[in-house]
């Protein structure tokens, strides 16, 4: 009978479809040490049988496209702030195994604090730092690691003590700290090194499942190709060059942490009496009954800055809360205070939610005209888009959505106030798809308002647009979708 002594790990997808359909490849260069860590780490996961509980998290650099490759939970972070994503994360899933793998541009440069903070706390998580003594992903620029007389893009001549400073020892760093439990220095140079690799990433992962606290494995690998070499020359200048400077071996292996593990369960709750307590808030100025939801909402809210987009979404969300659901917020703008793009998602649901982006919303609430244009092909077949007809001097194109055409900012001059045009619009959006009640819309915008004089403003916005929307003056019917043609439709030729 055939055994399969070797196949890849589970905990690796069989082919990487998340990169292209049918891909087989990763996407590092020939040579690079991050595919032997990868599969190092998944064979660790797969012998622990951990794979359903572990949470990767990926900054940027090269180790971005994780998710390509790793079948277990994948959240990518900002720059150097994996650590901080992590901890959040261990602080809220106590059952989860995180994982934090960091390049040394980020974690050593960017993410400095993150990281030692994350240590000095002893965070129960696990930390790989992969350091190949550049940065890779950005095209071979010094990194904090980079060694003396190495060359870079931007130490053409070899880095210098005197301008650039020294390499920073990032174990040596961790281990002047009283907290972590487990720090180790692992080569990728042979094959003899890789083992004890192997063997470093297991106990850093099941020094975590065992609870005892933070854990580290600074990995020298190979970057062939921004160092100008050969994939053998390279693993044999990390024995000459860069394990002489970093030098290789365990610097801390604690059996026990300084922190009790029954300590790192997950503390209690707080109850809503307590958090309206903490808030200042009366149970009674925001309870109201909640609302069945018939349908999850994306919401996807956009316009200029300055036209109260942003704020708009926290509303909406603060009344979804309100409702007793569960929402979430996501900003997106540019740098001007007035004038630039901005737009937010907001989700609505009464199960949990997935990811804060919305990408496909069934709602858009569209304030100009470039917002329309830009996110109109998005709307979900079937979904609904409120505009602002005073500022968009088109009609939605799509037969397959429901459109409301509202003349929201003369709405809102003529009571007084420019400002409150998002609130008609949301009133609209309230009063047709039932995702909020009107009475929460009114309990909430009051303590929404940093300015109590615009409280009654506002109240006379929903009124107006609950007289629009009562008026009969809902959003045109859906139709089939018109028939495809060769050419551009009408609406597509050039306006004389």
């Amino acid at each position: 009978m055939l055994t399969i002594k070797h196949q890849k790990a589970r905990s690796l997808y069989p082919t990487f479809d998340r990169k292209a359909p049918g891909a087989e490849t990763s996407h590092y260069c020939p040579g690079c040490g991050h595919g032997t860590v990868h599969n190092l780490i998944a064979e660790a996961i797969d012998d622990l049988g951990i794979q359903d509980r572990v949470i990767f998290c990926s900054p940027v650099g090269c180790s971005v496209f994780a998710y390509y490759y790793f079948d277990v939970g994948n959240i990518q972070c900002a720059h150097g702030r994996a650590p901080a994503i992590a901890s959040a994360i261990r602080r809220t899933r106590d059952d989860a195994v995180v994982i934090s793998y960091q390049g040394d541009g980020d974690l050593a440069g960017i993410g400095m604090s993150q990281i030692v903070h994350a240590a000095n706390r002893g965070e129960n998580i696990t930390v790989f730092f992969i350091n190949n003594a550049i940065y890779g992903m950005t095209g071979g620029q010094m990194a904090p690691t980079t060694i003396l007389s190495q060359k870079t893009v931007t130490t053409p001549h070899g880095r210098h003590a005197d301008s650039e400073g020294f390499p920073i020892g990032v174990a040596e760093i961790i281990n002047s700290l009283q907290a972590p439990v487990f720090i180790e220095r692992v080569s990728l140079a042979d094959a003899k090194k890789v083992m004890k690799a192997r063997m470093a990433i297991r106990k850093a992962l099941r020094n975590q499942v065992e609870r005892k606290g933070f854990s580290l494995v600074e990995v020298l690998s190979p970057c062939p190709v921004n160092w100008k070499m050969t994939p053998v020359a390279a693993r044999k200048w990390i024995e000459e060059a860069l394990e002489p400077v970093f030098p290789v071996g365990n610097l801390r292996d604690l059996a026990k942490g300084p922190f009790d593990p029954a300590d790192r369960k997950r503390p209690a709750k707080l109850s809503d009496r307590k958090i309206l307590d903490i808030l200042g808030a009366s149970e009674e100025e925001i309870h109201t009954p909640t609302v069945e939801l018939a349908e999850e909402q994306n919401v996807k809210i956009a316009g200029f800055g300055g036209q109260g987009v942003l704020s708009t979404g926290i509303l909406l969300a603060n009344c979804a809360i309100a409702e007793g659901l569960r929402t979430t917020w996501l900003p997106s703008y540019g740098a001007e205070m007035r004038g630039g793009t901005a737009n937010a998602s907001v989700n609505i649901s009464a199960g949990p939610i997935g990811s804060p982006i919305v990408a496909r919303p069934n709602a858009l609430i569209a304030m100009n005209l470039p917002s329309l244009d830009a996110f109109e092909d998005t709307v979900k077949p079937g979904g609904r888009i409120y505009v602002n007809s005073s500022l968009v001097p088109r009609q939605v194109r799509r037969t397959d959505v429901r459109a409301f055409h509202v003349p929201v900012t003369d709405m809102a001059n003529t009571i007084g106030a420019a400002q409150i045009a998002n609130v008609i619009l949301l009133t609209v959006y309230a009063l047709d798809t039932g995702a909020i009640t009107l009475e929460t819309l009114r309990r909430v915008i009051p303590l929404s308002l940093k300015r109590k004089n615009l409280v009654d403003i506002n109240m006379r916005a929903i009124d107006a647009g609950s007289e629009w929307y009562r008026q009969g003056q809902h959003g045109s019917p859906l139709q089939p979708p018109a028939p495809q043609k060769n050419g551009p439709s009408s609406a597509d030729l050039p306006q004389r």
